[in-house]
């Protein structure tokens, strides 16, 4: 099965090290990464998508940050 996250974070390292983290553990980038201001909080945000193929039947009980 396809697994999907977007991975979201602050404009800092901190999320560069979330992505870092994500494809050491063998996910893939799809798309292009995005940036939006957040104006409730005051800050600049980033996502990416990420996609893994894994082994498994896909279930809303399936914790992505798992594999």
């Amino acid at each position: 099965m396809k697994l999907y996250r977007f991975l979201s974070e602050v404009d800092t390292s901190a999320f560069c090290h979330k992505v870092t983290e994500a494809l050491n553990k063998g996910w893939e980038l799809h798309g292009s990464p995005t940036q939006t201001w957040d104006h409730a909080a005051g800050v600049m945000r980033c996502g990416q998508a990420v996609t893994k193929e894994v082994t498994g039947t896909y279930t809303a009980d399936t914790k992505l940050g798992a594999h």
